[in-house]
């Protein structure tokens, strides 16, 4: 007998890659629990599912950075409480400082839907009652004919985890010019902030500031104190952009429209910004 749950949930966050350096995404999660029936005549009871399967993987791998630790271009350490983390990438040199729980160390060389779901199964099928044989699970992108990009960030701010300075979305964007969508807009700011990192303006700090990592030439840096702890980044300019705001997706989708509003004022313009799947916010100028 096979139970399945699709839609279970949505694992944001971030993940490093060899060419691409940090890439944030968003995965839908179906799950199906192979067995038999127990004696109360199921599988396993459907509000149990959210409560333990969905639990775990929030625990595991949401709203975290995810390291291939058999992955060659990484090295990982640890500085009294605090793990340290350098990535070599295509794109420069990735460092990171952050409490231990803001990284997923997943035992391969590459993050992709297969390495993560293999994670998460083998993690989460000892949490199960006997008569679940196995735990499938498949994680997929959301469907969009749409224009989508990948972003990290951190906000230091949130009381839960988003602070952490390295997590990420798989993004969807609808940007409206007098009422009217714009294929073309949607594209520019997908290209733009494709594979970036969005960094807040007051987050930023010269090297004398960080207390763990060292600065590297042609590298931004940023720093915070949050409620889980001390957050650190340095990395390469040119996977950056800098924002003068918070990078809430209220506050980002009101940063394009103001961008577009400043390059022409005689428009109006509606901005969709999705965070992840399926929710987001609404910015009108």
């Amino acid at each position: 007998m096979i139970l399945f749950v699709n839609s279970l949930t949505v694992i944001d966050f971030s993940f490093l890659e060899l060419q691409r350096g940090m890439v944030g995404e968003s995965y839908i999660v179906d799950a199906e629990l192979h067995g038999s029936l127990d004696d109360t005549a199921m599988v396993f009871d459907f509000a149990k599912v959210k409560k333990v399967i969905k639990h775990a993987i929030d625990q595991l791998v949401d709203h975290k950075l995810a390291l291939p630790a058999e992955c060659q271009a990484l090295t990982v350490a640890e500085h009294a409480d605090t793990t340290v983390v350098h990535y070599r990438s295509g794109r420069g040199t990735i460092s990171l400082a952050s409490p231990a729980q803001a990284f997923a160390c997943i035992p391969t060389s590459q993050i992709n839907e297969q390495s993560v779901a293999q994670y998460l199964e083998q993690q989460i099928k000892p949490l199960l009652p006997a008569n679940v044989e196995r735990l499938k699970l498949t994680l997929r992108t959301e469907a969009s004919t749409g224009f989508y990009y990948h972003y990290s960030h951190g906000l230091k701010k949130h009381d839960g985890n988003c602070q952490r300075i390295a997590h990420g979305h798989r993004s969807t964007i609808q940007i409206y010019v007098d009422g009217m969508l714009s294929p073309r807009l949607n594209k520019m700011w997908c290209e733009r902030w494709q594979d970036s990192y969005l960094g807040t303006e007051t987050d930023l700090c010269n090297t004398t500031a960080l207390q763990v990592l060292s600065g590297q030439a042609e590298s931004y840096c940023f720093r915070y104190q949050a409620s889980q702890g001390w957050f650190e980044l340095v990395i390469p300019k040119q996977h950056c952009e800098i924002v003068p705001c918070d990078t809430t997706v209220e506050c980002l989708a009101e940063f394009i429209a103001g961008e577009l509003k400043n390059s022409d004022n005689s428009k109006t313009y509606k901005v969709v910004a999705y965070e992840g799947v399926a929710k987001g916010a609404i910015a009108q100028l």
